[in-house]
């Protein structure tokens, strides 16, 4: 397995360990696999009788991995063990004869990230193990994480207390669930800090994607403290393959069961905001896994689904807005850059972000644009409908989904056609519990909510959704242990380059001290 990268276009000799560990490519690129294995018929059917853990272990073995079979399959049985609330990792619900949804929220953090976060920081600490045994690589890492919400958590719970690893976490002070700041601020482990952000994610996204090109500041990581920047983000190779596995296993499955039918193809819709997650999907299709459409389901913040539909990729006059989906409030989707790259090459690529950085947009040529429209189709919902559709899942299907899954389902409803349709829930609705309190009370977010309601925390919403909605999935033990536990991480910082490098010294050098 070699790599690419999207801004040179020339294969390099960078295997699988050395990808995770780097994160990004010099060129401040991302690295995309020179070329995709292909899976057949037969071996996906067979996929589809294995336990979770030995299905990854056979993708990666597929992708030809540098690691041998044995430490492969004890990282995948570490990765998707007894940490799961279901033995099948990731379990397809049947909401009717044509729409299935996959649920990718049964991990330790209830959300789609520990998808990947479980299997990542493993591969990354054997990868470490390797480059020094080789005499390679003698830093420790310092992942710095930007999160629009669930990604920090997952990284957190992923990296905390592994050797040769710390991991710094910003996510948007106002633009997270209390719950998930609860989850993020409360954190434990020696290797771990966490800080709030004035701003939204991207200026988030941002700030820490100028200090990883800051020269100066990687010297001194470097030379001082002995410490490598990483991304614990999906611009790391490492946290997306593992995305790739779980499309191929759900259509495995569904294959199996008869859901899916000889010569048909299954249509996908994912909730996205940093393309990461749908983008697995197409890799999935492009191996040979029977997909069709790829639905890209926006919130408010749907410049997705105007660059689908337009071919123009603009936030130069777009405002930006704090929905209850909030995962998806982002404005920058890193991954198009990889999708980008693979429909148009390195050369349009690199114009195209150069565009995006000096001009606020860029718009792709009618060629790329017609491939695009072959392979995707995108819709969005406001903040009122997708309440709308919490209402109507649990009247209709008596099934309690948060906000994230609700616009996929609704704009999957939109994009209909002959295939079955696999949604991809992404989160518990438990973290979202104030959200779906207003959808089950029928009230818009432009209408305070009614008595006895008012002014209840999220955990009392979370204890008002359970008396509303008793036979609901229930609450997962490690959200209901949040209450009242001790907040480790309150520092809120501005969303600078400058302020984000302050933090980083100042918790670096703490622990040096």
């Amino acid at each position: 397995m070699k790599f690419t990268d999207t801004r040179t276009g020339k294969p390099t000799d960078l295997a699988f360990s050395d990808v995770v560990v780097k994160g990004i490519a010099p060129t401040k690129g991302l690295f995309v696999p020179t070329e995709l294995p292909p899976i057949t018929h037969d071996e996906l059917l067979a996929l589809a009788e294995l336990p979770y853990w030995q299905q990854a272990a056979t993708i990666y073995r597929l992708f030809g991995v540098d690691f041998d079979d044995e430490q492969i399959d004890t990282i995948m049985q570490q990765a998707y063990g007894e940490q799961w609330d279901d033995e099948q990792v990731a379990p397809i619900t049947t909401l009717d004869g044509n729409t299935h949804v996959l649920e990718l929220y049964r991990g330790p953090t209830s959300a789609f990230k520990d998808m990947a976060l479980q299997c990542m920081p493993l591969f990354l600490s054997a990868s470490l193990e390797k480059l020094r045994a080789a005499g390679l690589h003698d830093n420790d890492l310092l992942m710095l994480v930007a999160t629009s919400g669930d990604t920090g958590k997952a990284a957190l719970d992923g990296f905390a207390d592994r050797v040769h690893t710390n991991i710094i976490v910003f996510y948007p002070e106002e633009g997270v669930s209390d719950l998930q700041k609860a989850q993020m601020t409360t954190q434990t482990g020696d290797n771990v800090a966490v800080f709030g952000v004035r701003g939204n994610f991207d200026d988030c996204q941002n700030a820490v994607k100028a200090t990883f090109a800051d020269d100066q500041f990687n010297q001194w990581l470097d030379h001082d403290p002995d410490l490598a920047l990483s991304s614990a983000n999906s611009i790391n190779w490492g946290r997306l393959m593992p995305q790739i596995v779980y499309y191929l296993s759900a259509t495995a499955r569904l294959m199996r069961d008869g859901k899916l039918g000889e010569g048909q193809l299954l249509d996908v819709a994912v909730p996205t905001g940093n393309f990461g997650n749908i983008l697995a999907a197409w890799y999935a299709k492009q191996m040979g896994a029977p997909i069709g459409r790829l639905i890209c389901a926006s919130n408010s913040n749907n410049v997705l689904t105007d660059f689908i539909k337009t071919g123009t990729y603009d936030i130069a006059e777009r405002p930006f807005f704090e929905t209850p989906s909030p995962s998806m409030d982002i404005l920058i989707s890193s991954n198009l850059e990889r999708l980008l790259y693979h429909l148009a090459g390195a050369e349009k690529t690199v114009a195209w972000m150069t565009d995006l950085k000096e001009k606020g947009a860029f718009t792709v040529d009618e060629a790329t644009l017609e491939t695009l429209q072959s392979e995707f189709w995108a819709g969005w919902r406001s903040d009122d409908e997708s309440l709308d559709q919490i209402r109507r899942s649990w009247k209709k299907h008596h099934y309690l989904v948060d906000p994230h899954t609700a616009v996929g389902i609704d704009v999957a409803a939109d994009a209909a056609g002959d295939n079955p349709v696999l949604v991809v829930s992404t989160a518990h609705w438990s973290k979202f519990a104030p959200s779906v309190l207003r959808a089950l009370t029928k009230t818009s977010f432009s209408d305070p909510l009614p008595e006895p309601y008012v002014d209840h925390s999220d955990f009392e919403a979370l204890d008002d959704v359970v008396a509303l909605a008793p036979d609901a999935s229930p609450v997962p033990e490690s959200i209901d242990a949040l209450r009242g536990s001790e907040v480790r991480f309150d520092k809120v910082i501005d969303a600078t380059p400058t302020d984000i490098e302050d933090a980083v010294r100042s918790w670096v050098l703490t622990r040096k001290n």
